[in-house]
């Protein structure tokens, strides 16, 4: 559940649910109401906008956690912040496919 910002995200389309997106105001949102394979790419000026929030999730803490989906989440956390940094330094799209 992701109820920090005024939703929960496995009630979200897309991540077991059916509420909508319209609505729901997150620097997010352009990435998580996106096809994992598919679809309109992101735009250096969307990639911008993710970019300091992932970068803010990606570096906190972990405490003493040790599951390791966690961490895999978060490694991957890390490399697309890597990328949004590419996107953004170099101007061009970020391609989902």
């Amino acid at each position: 559940m992701w109820s920090a910002k005024g939703f929960a995200l496995n009630e979200m389309h897309g991540f077991g649910g059916q509420h909508p997106w319209e609505g729901v105001f997150t620097t997010l949102a352009p990435l998580l109401n996106h096809p994992d394979d598919d679809g309109p790419h992101l735009t250096p000026a969307q990639c911008a906008a993710i970019l300091p929030r992932l970068q803010e999730i990606a570096g906190r803490p972990r405490g003493k956690s040790t599951d390791p989906l966690l961490q895999r989440h978060i490694d991957d956390a890390r490399r697309l912040v890597v990328v949004l940094q590419l996107c953004v330094e170099k101007d061009v799209d970020l391609l989902f496919g």
